[in-house]
């Protein structure tokens, strides 16, 4: 007869490969529109600090592109969310101010160190990397520093592999329709890098703002951006050396940011735009879904977060998993507020 407790171990083995469901717990803007110093706002970023708060970090000002967009900053206590405040500009030379885009926030493990990256310049394809930091868990921040060459992660935070290598999942815009995905890859916690290419010779194929995933036996996974109408992915199995040549996984992609993580339980979770392409570049934004996977290329749907009609855009989500397992999301809202979502 199998003993009790060995019983209880194949039931839970069986319900962990067979069937995961996440909960949507509570969704609340992180500000009320219209109330923060800034007209439009995009592309948030999530980090949890090691007083075990939540940093959330976004672009805003006039509009996109406008010298007016400077990097906002927000701290959550499990109970509000901090007046925003902003924390870096676009004054990077002289007296020209540029646009900022595109935070990164990054806690480095087992410190008080959070880093944060952004990009200035006049858009994508002439932007430059930036890097601020605090030794305070986000209450005070650095000079500004430039990345000299680098762009540094793009649109999702870093990952630090289990050998200690820290990797930035970057890109570079070319031109408007020539997109490369490259990393930006540390072996001495950043003070030196080195860039290595994603597949530039996969001319069929463009590819911008990629996740990067670990799997438990090395494998590392790379999650992207597309014009292509799907999330394009690749694999390596040499440690980031080699990659294999860009495919499709079973998701949609309208030419938006997505983030996707491993959770502890050893699933794969994103969250996307579950729609194609439309005539223009916001099309597609009205739905946000978070989809599960075990091997990263076939999806399930399993949460609705936003079902919208024509016009409305909920888009470029953030996704982290905290130490205590419970998963947040953040996303833009209208252009007019960021989202904040708490999943079990």
């Amino acid at each position: 007869m199998m003993k009790p407790w060995i019983s209880i171990y194949f039931l839970l083995l069986l319900a962990s490969c067979t069937g995961y469901q996440p909960v949507l717990v509570s969704r609340e803007k992180i500000f009320t529109e219209n109330t923060a110093g800034f007209r439009q706002c995009h592309a948030s970023t999530l980090t949890e600090t090691k007083d075990g708060n939540i940093l959330c970090s976004w672009f805003g000002g006039d509009h996109e592109g406008d010298p007016s967009v400077k990097i906002w900053l927000s701290g959550w206590n499990h109970q509000n969310w901090s007046v925003p405040e902003a924390v870096a500009d676009g004054k990077v030379s002289g007296n020209m101010t540029y646009p900022t885009w595109n935070p990164v926030l990054y806690t480095l493990p087992k410190t008080d160190s959070v880093l944060l990256f952004y990009k200035a310049g006049p858009n994508p394809r002439a932007w430059s990397g930036w890097l601020k930091t605090s030794a305070d868990n986000g209450k005070t921040w650095s000079e500004a520093q430039g990345l000299k060459g680098l762009i540094g992660p793009v649109k999702n935070r870093p990952l630090m592999l289990r050998n200690g290598d820290l990797v930035s999942p970057s890109s570079k815009e070319f031109t408007e329709k020539d997109w490369k995905v490259h990393l930006e890859w540390s072996t001495d916690h950043g003070k030196t890098w080195k860039i290595i290419p994603v597949n530039y010779n996969q001319k069929d194929v463009q590819v911008i703002q990629p996740s990067i995933i670990e799997y438990r036996n090395g494998t590392l996974q790379l999650l992207a951006r597309s014009q292509e109408n799907k999330v394009m992915t690749s694999f390596s199995y040499d440690h980031g050396r080699q990659w294999t040549l860009w495919k499709e996984t079973s998701l949609a992609n309208p030419n938006s940011g997505t983030d996707a993580i491993r959770l502890k339980n050893n699933w794969l979770l994103i969250v996307y735009n579950p729609e194609i392409s439309g005539k223009n570049w916001w099309e597609g934004r009205t739905k946000l879904n978070v989809a599960i996977s075990k091997d990263g290329q076939q999806w399930k749907d399993v949460l609705v977060l936003e079902n919208g009609k024509d016009g409305d855009e909920y888009s470029y989500p953030s996704v982290i998993q905290t130490s205590d397992g419970t998963i947040h999301v953040s996303y833009t809202w209208n252009r007019k507020s960021i989202v904040h979502a708490v999943i079990q």
